[in-house]
């Protein structure tokens, strides 16, 4: 007999996550200690619940804009090699206990050099944290390297990419808002990615449209879109319930491309009107290549196991589709292929065979 969908057995379930940002999931205890060792005065308060309650409140704004701001804060705790190690040791510590087998987590390297670090020692001491963090427990975790949209050293942030492919950097992200600041602002950084036969990953379709996507995909090359939400604008839906892709969406479910879904988030920075409206469920009926992610824990008070609790409860899922998801987003990782088919085959099929026996 299937094992009762609970917050407990899916918390015991494997899972994948893609899109996670590292300044975006701190323990708000940690940024605290964190602001005291640096001498950073300007949280809006010292109680880590309160704080907690503060981010969330804040990043429940319906706007994409304000919701970034709330990242000065971590960001701002974020400037030493010892505070980055710290971090990202955590967040795989928190990963691994909320069930995730294989996590990518992205950062911003340029966000991390106001105290003297350089771009490199910021992705050795993140590295090493990852490394502390998912030493003796059951995760695997590389990251990703992002570049601000609206800042101009995304080529410096592709070549480090690149530079530290073989240390733990799965790949290349640009991030930050969407509106005036297109993808293709950066087209030199993703030719060398490319080039360089590495992989990107665009946020595109969060909260602005399908130019942003299309630009992503065909002019950019992303082997992923951060969110896509807005593909669903491309999507008619007939009063029979039948479904028409346009020429964008068809291509984006025939090429597979995997769509980085963060519904919690999502709803917070306005992109979906609610958790039932969100696009997610039209997308997984229609077969996208759907993945289901947190993109700020913190921000957004999420971990994984919430997030799929959320959707069994919006849209009776099952234990079916919570094995899709992830199987989905494996296949989807930047992680070498017979690495994504073992953890398939090892750890994912199995896993979810023993709550569904």
């Amino acid at each position: 007999m299937a094992a009762p969908l609970t917050p407990d057995t899916i918390r015991s379930a494997p899972k994948v996550l893609l899109h996670d940002h590292l300044d975006g999931g701190l323990r708000a205890g940690t940024v605290v200690e964190l602001a005291d060792a640096v001498g950073y005065d300007s949280l809006p308060t010292r109680d880590p619940e309160e704080l907690a309650g503060w981010f969330l409140g804040a990043a429940h704004s319906g706007s994409l804009e304000r919701y970034l701001e709330t990242f000065g804060h971590t960001v701002a705790v974020m400037q030493t090699r010892e505070a980055l190690v710290r971090v990202a040791q955590e967040a795989a510590e928190d990963l691994a206990a909320d069930g995730v087998v294989y996590a990518e987590v992205r950062f911003a390297p340029e966000l991390h050099v106001e105290r003297g670090l350089d771009l490199d020692g910021v992705v050795q001491a993140v590295l090493e944290g990852f490394e502390r963090g998912s030493a003796g427990r059951a995760i695997t975790v590389r990251c990703l390297l992002t570049a601000m949209r609206h800042a101009a050293r995304s080529q410096e942030i592709a070549e480090l990419a690149v530079r530290y492919r073989d240390a733990g950097v799965v790949g290349f992200d640009i991030a930050g808002a969407e509106k005036g600041f297109p993808p293709t602002r950066h087209l030199d950084a993703f030719d060398y990615v490319r080039q360089q036969n590495a992989h990107v990953t665009i946020h595109a379709g969060e909260a602005f449209g399908l130019p942003s996507i299309w630009e992503a995909l065909q002019f950019c090359g992303a082997d992923r879109l951060g969110h896509g939400v807005r593909i669903v604008d491309d999507i008619t839906v007939r009063s029979d319930g039948t479904a028409e892709l346009g020429r964008l969406a068809a291509w984006v479910r025939d090429m597979r491309i995997p769509l980085e879904m963060c519904p919690t988030s999502n709803v917070h920075t306005g992109a979906a009107t609610s958790l039932a409206d969100h696009p997610i469920g039209l997308l997984r009926d229609l077969r996208f290549r759907v993945t289901v992610n947190t993109d700020n824990r913190l921000m957004s008070g999420c971990s994984m196991t919430s997030e799929m609790a959320a959707l069994v409860e919006t849209f009776g899922w099952g234990w079916e589709d919570l094995r899709w998801l992830t199987i989905n987003a494996m296949k989807s990782a930047f992680l070498h292929f017979d690495r994504r088919l073992a953890l398939i085959d090892e750890v994912i099929k199995p896993g979810y065979d023993g709550l569904t026996a």
